[in-house]
């Protein structure tokens, strides 16, 4: 069985589910997307996925911003707990990039 990541990383919710499950609205998971703090799938129709991990991301961001915190803080917070990612982890990823982009696919199968 794969771990609790596996399930929690897939696109598979669409905003009408995250908008319920977040209290917050549409242009609201818009805005933070525009502001480069959540980044969804698109489906070939243009409609955004997201997944637990981005739910939870998202109600993350909402209570930072009730706080007063700006949305360029938190983005720069994002990037700085980014870069302290495991290394290996880094590798993983690059590979499947790497992969994906050499056969054509967008993400990874299991990803």
């Amino acid at each position: 069985m794969e771990s609790d990541s596996s399930y929690k990383n897939k696109k598979v919710i669409n905003i009408g589910i995250v908008r319920e499950l977040t209290g917050l609205s549409e242009r609201q998971i818009r805005y933070y997307e525009e502001r480069k703090l959540i980044f969804p799938d698109r489906t070939p129709g243009g409609s955004r996925k997201y997944s637990f991990a981005d739910v939870e991301l998202l109600v993350e961001i909402a209570n930072k911003i009730e706080d007063g915190v700006q949305t360029h803080e938190i983005r720069k917070e994002m990037l700085r707990s980014q870069k302290k990612q495991n290394p290996e982890e880094i590798r993983r990823k690059m590979i499947q990039g790497q992969l994906n982009a050499q056969f054509g696919f967008r993400k990874g199968p299991y990803s």
